[in-house]
């Protein structure tokens, strides 16, 4: 298959708000060995490509400098060395950086097949959010069935998909949403409840329950002693952001006495390996969640390629519920 020299791509023209997202033309990326070449159909919006783009999280040095983490489209080229994908395969993957792009080259290893039934765009809803949450809830966290698994966030893209996969395993899944219609998409999904954060305090609600054996937090600062009060004895936290700040006093005399366990992880810098296991994982774990209807990406908007800027506005404004992504080819 003949591809062309350029395309075209989503820059960041310098650090900023969303203005700074400018189209622009670059280089096709070429398949080396063990990669796949990947022509864009819809990219995921996620928050760190924002952070990126406010100049926050630099890419590690070896990845594209374009934003996007995650993609569906159709392998168009693979390189030396892979055996499972062939040209004309639906796949989704987990990408390095360079989503908002025409073509992406990724590891072949982090595609896994569009699932029968979803949408493109659905399709790439999926990689992003299922790696991080199943890595930190089931194989960080070890959510077990009939554990009360707490999720701040419940209505964002992680948090949609963390409340069907817990529900899934069998978890009483309870979870945090600022408005009244964000707590009913949360119930939608599966959560037994959803607590409206202006106005109710998740730490008594869930002390009420016996506290919570699990939480998956990306909000910090505050958050962080309060998760701490909220969980069961023997319970574990674990962190996937700060939004609102690291740093925080914190009394670890409670975690000591209480056998709590206190980690987290990013997903980027983890290896090209670690992350292959994951995909292993979606695909024999997850992809069948989805196959029975037990998951499904929930979008709350679509955006032409070339309005990348309005995409991350939107994300920024905190009024979505779900995922957001960009319609980059037919």
């Amino acid at each position: 298959m003949s591809l062309p020299d350029m395309m075209n791509v989503i820059e960041i023209s310098q650090a900023g708000g969303p203005e700074v997202l400018k189209p622009s033309h670059a280089p096709v990326p070429v398949a080396h060995h063990g990669q796949i070449v990947i022509k864009v159909a819809f990219a995921g919006v996620n928050r760190p490509d924002a952070l990126q783009r406010a100049g926050l999280y630099a890419p590690p040095a070896s990845a594209s400098p374009l934003p996007g983490l995650e993609c569906s489209g159709v392998v168009v080229s693979v390189g030396p060395g892979v055996t499972r994908w062939a040209l004309g395969d639906r796949v989704c993957a987990l990408l390095p950086g360079g989503g908002y792009a025409q073509y992406v080259t990724t590891p072949a290893d982090h595609a896994l097949p569009v699932p029968e039934g979803l949408s493109m765009a659905e399709a790439a809803c999926l990689p992003e959010t299922c790696f991080t949450v199943w890595s930190n809830v089931v194989l960080r966290g070890g959510l077990k069935a009939g554990e009360r698994f707490l999720v701040h966030g419940g209505s964002s893209g992680i948090g949609t998909t963390a409340i069907q996969i817990a529900k899934a395993l069998g978890a009483r899944v309870f979870t945090t949403a600022g408005s009244t219609e964000k707590c009913k998409a949360c119930l939608s999904l599966g959560a037994e409840r959803a607590i409206n954060y202006r106005d109710e305090d998740f730490v008594s609600i869930l002390k009420a329950e016996g506290g919570a054996d699990l939480i998956l937090d990306m909000v910090g600062g505050s958050y962080l002693p309060r998760n701490i009060k909220a969980l069961a004895n023997d319970g574990r936290l674990v962190q996937i952001a700060f939004l609102t700040g690291a740093k925080v006093d914190l009394n670890f005399a409670e975690v000591m006495m209480r056998r709590l366990t206190i980690t987290g992880s990013t997903l980027r810098p983890q290896s090209d390996l670690i992350k292959a296991q994951y995909a292993r994982e979606l695909e024999t774990h997850v992809w069948p969640m989805i196959a029975r209807g037990a998951l499904r990406p929930m979008i709350d908007s679509e955006f032409p390629f070339e309005k990348a800027c309005d995409a991350h506005s939107r994300m920024e404004s905190s009024g979505h519920i779900g995922k957001i992504v960009l319609k980059v080819t037919q």
